[in-house]
């Protein structure tokens, strides 16, 4: 039978089609992967990888070979959570998957607490596209998520955390910068400048766009929501965007003022996801209780839903 370190270079070659990138992802050589595949190749019997000079493929017997390996990895990666939560409570890694337009503005909040209370508590972070985060949750690769909610996937389990406003961002010199409050109807005529499609945060805002009459940008659209707002800073237009982003980049800028929305803002959730089943969930759902105590102190910008 193969090995699990061989499971670990199939399933690495199958995520990056690509044997140099693979080794480099499994910390070897590319000679020492390939060896190790065409051994995984003889035990078994079977062709596993199609090579050639221009791509790497799967035979349909490696997909699925695949499929099941992931199933064990993530199952071999379980027992050790099991040991290490045995030992001490958020005592070890945790692998975190969050969205690019929460990560860099709500980690930096909870982080220094978390580590204050949990010195050996580890936080393996990874920013990518939702769709992204959610297969690597799916096929083990990722631990927890940090993510727009809801989530209405059978296999996984959520948890909210806070409500956030969404403001909107318009340059300094524009009329709107005078007002303390935006009601919609002042946004009438205005371009709206948006994230990429991908994002969670580009279907929100073009909800809202379509719920107050306002146009929503298709020609210009940010990979980022710095992006978004230096354009917004040129005059192409204005954005709209969470507040905890606004606090953290918007709030000490010159060119570009952030306003609130009179009335009922609209808002987004963002909360906790993970594998049911997995052997850490009292884990998580205790970080989550001490990331809504931080939020209490550090972000009074939002409104917190779990439970503490």
């Amino acid at each position: 039978m193969p090995s699990l370190q061989q499971l670990r270079y199939l399933v690495a070659v199958a995520d990056q089609l690509h044997f140099r990138r693979a080794a480099e992802a499994c910390n070897v050589t590319q000679p020492t992967l390939s060896a190790q595949i065409k051994d995984m190749e003889l035990r078994l019997g079977t062709t596993l990888i199609e090579r050639s000079r221009s791509k790497v493929l799967l035979t349909p017997t490696g997909r699925d070979i695949v499929e099941r390996a992931r199933r064990i990895l993530r199952e071999v990666a379980e027992i050790h959570a099991i040991a290490k939560s045995r030992q001490s409570v958020l005592s070890a890694v945790i692998r975190i998957g969050v969205v690019q337009t929460v990560g860099s503005y709500f980690l930096p909040l909870v982080i220094p607490d978390l580590h204050q209370k949990y010195p050996k508590l580890g936080l393996y972070i990874r920013e990518g596209l939702p769709d992204v985060l959610l297969r690597g949750l799916e096929e083990g690769a990722l631990d927890l998520l940090f993510f727009p909610l809801p989530v209405n996937r059978a296999e996984l389990e959520t948890q909210s955390l806070f409500r956030e406003p969404i403001q909107v961002v318009v340059p300094s010199d524009h009329r709107l910068a005078q007002e303390p409050e935006i009601d919609p109807v002042m946004l009438r005529g205005e371009t709206i400048l948006s994230l990429e499609p991908g994002h969670r945060l580009h279907e929100l805002v073009r909800t809202i766009s379509e719920d107050y009459g306002v146009e929503l940008s298709h020609d210009y659209e940010g990979t980022s929501l710095d992006t978004l707002r230096q354009m917004v800073a040129t005059g192409m237009g204005l954005s709209l965007m969470p507040a905890l982003y606004v606090k953290s980049e918007v709030a000490h800028q010159d060119l570009v003022v952030a306003r609130p929305f009179r009335g009922t803002a609209p808002t987004r959730t963002i909360g906790m996801v993970w594998r049911k089943g997995t052997s850490r969930e009292d884990e998580f759902r205790l970080l989550s209780a001490l990331i809504c105590r931080s939020l209490m102190d550090r972000a009074p910008e939002v409104a917190v839903l779990g439970d503490f």
